[in-house]
């Protein structure tokens, strides 16, 4: 488990950089390594990238390939170390409300998603998050649009998993209607949930825009349920968000979205609809 010092900062209250302590600790590992010090080529050599990307990735200079945290605990045999410095850097990416969902989500054994706006992140193709991003911040440089797609895109590592988690989208017709990055992006998103849909592990349903008025119109809603079952909320708004805990406020966050898939079309109608939509851009 991650110790509250390396989320929270130093013993001095310096807040940390987690990019900058996976580098350093990367130098570390190389550079004292017990069966003899690895140059950066050497090591470069051993997990099949580049010499100047590992000492960028030392520098704290560069996006992490999401590949390389795990190779990286093979070749040390440091225990998840540098998985968990990794998943500090993604949640680093994200605004504060959003951190803790986001340090919530690759251990989670159960995902929901409700949504009336855009995809959810875990969904979404590079191409249409590039979109977004550029649309919500139009003075981002390439680099600072490329760190934020890195993050995102490699939040769904968590279908990777052996054991990924069952996970559930409820998205409102208007998200798939609405044509983010234009023709090719929006197909391409959609031809994306359409694989999502398809995972054994998976349901993706569509709200029709027929279906009135719920109790879940105010924003969108992420339910996690972490290995320990005790199952959290997450609310948010355009720039705001919340985690909801409280085991009578979750039962009633659940319930509505339970009445959602209930209204929905079921996963095989939300299919075709989905295609269709695909097939008309």
């Amino acid at each position: 488990m991650v110790g509250q010092r390396e989320v929270d900062g130093g013993e001095n209250g310096e807040v940390s950089n987690p990019r900058r302590e996976f580098g350093e600790a990367l130098r570390d590992a190389r550079e004292l390594r017990p069966a003899g010090k690895w140059t950066q080529a050497q090591l470069a050599r051993e997990v099949r990238t580049s010499s100047s990307m590992i000492s960028r990735i030392e520098g704290g200079d560069l996006p992490i390939p999401g590949n390389l945290p795990s190779i990286f605990d093979q070749v040390f045999a440091t225990d998840g170390k540098f998985k968990r410095l990794y998943e500090l850097i993604q949640a680093d990416g994200f605004p504060a409300h959003s951190r803790r969902r986001i340090g919530l989500e690759p251990h989670a054994v159960a995902i929901a998603e409700w949504t009336q706006t855009v995809v959810p992140g875990l969904l979404q193709t590079e191409g249409y998050a590039r979109a977004l991003f550029r649309a919500g911040d139009p003075r981002a440089g390439d680099r600072e649009i490329s760190a934020m797609l890195t993050a995102r895109l490699a939040r769904q590592d968590v279908f990777k998993r052996s054991s990924p988690p069952d996970f559930s989208a409820v998205l409102c017709e208007s998200v798939i209607r609405r044509t983010v990055g234009g023709p090719d992006v929006m197909r391409d998103q959609l031809a994306a949930l359409l694989a999502q849909g398809a995972r054994h592990t998976s349901v993706v349903q569509v709200l029709p825009l027929t279906a009135g008025c719920h109790g879940l119109m105010d924003g969108t809603m992420s339910i996690l349920t972490p290995p320990d079952g005790a199952i959290i909320v997450y609310t948010e708004g355009i720039r705001s968000g919340a985690i909801i805990e409280d085991p009578g406020s979750v039962r009633e966050l659940a319930r509505s979205y339970d009445v959602l898939t209930a209204s929905a079309l079921s996963p095989d109608a939300s299919a075709c609809l989905i295609l269709t939509h695909m097939e008309a851009l």
